[in-house]
């Protein structure tokens, strides 16, 4: 199963800020044992290579790296175990540089120009950040419009409050969001809690597959 098709079937993508590399252990338990082994570990602090390594070798977690600005980082992301990488704007040479290293690259693209930028490129699944404020599941549902083939992953502002509306989509392959990973719980080590948020994610997106509300 491929990358795409592994954030597809979970829907939702934890989006982590780690300070402390140490702090991936347990991190790593809470969304394996909530039923979420996936993270995309921001490169907003320098532990994120590490965080990203630990969490990788595991072998029970699709790891990708996040807030991916350069072609250098993605090389550190990679050399690290990133099975995908995330920017939050469309980027050629850390596209490029994605394919080079054969790893699935999620631009960020709110607008039709950027998703025309992507789609030249040779992506199309992109990121939309942030969601919150760019427009939100309606800005999504009309770029779905011309663009038929393009998926979309949106983050920012997502929560379990308006995470229907985002997940109603047929055009949104996952959902990106922070709220059941908070950085004082990731740091605090906090495995229980962090299960539990987990936990309560992937039910919520469960219960809003089309399936489970005939």
């Amino acid at each position: 199963m491929s990358t795409l098709d592994q954030l597809v079937r979970h829907r939702l993508v934890p989006v982590v800020v780690i300070d402390d590399a140490s702090d991936a252990s347990a991190l790593g338990d809470a969304l394996v044992g909530g039923g979420l082994p996936v993270a995309e570990v921001t490169f907003r602090t320098a532990a994120a290579p590490d965080a990203i390594r630990a969490l990788a070798d595991r072998g029970d977690v699709l790891v990708g790296a996040g807030t991916v600005l350069t072609a250098a980082q993605v090389d550190a992301a990679v050399a690290a175990g990133a099975d995908y990488v995330v920017s939050p704007g469309t980027s050629r040479a850390v596209v490029e540089r994605c394919l080079e290293h054969g790893v699935t690259a999620l631009p960020g693209a709110v607008t039709a120009t950027e998703v025309q930028a992507a789609l030249e490129l040779g992506v199309r699944t992109v990121k939309f950040f942030p969601a919150g404020t760019a427009g939100g599941a309606p800005a999504i549902a009309a770029l779905a419009a011309p663009f038929g083939g393009v998926r979309f992953v949106p983050t920012g502002g997502i929560g379990p409050a308006n995470l229907a509306q985002f997940l109603a989509l047929p055009s949104v392959a996952a959902v990106g969001g922070s709220w059941m990973v908070p950085r004082d719980l990731v740091g605090a080590r906090a495995t229980d809690a962090l299960r539990t948020l987990v936990a309560d994610a992937v039910a919520l997106a469960e219960s809003l597959r089309p399936s489970a509300r005939v």
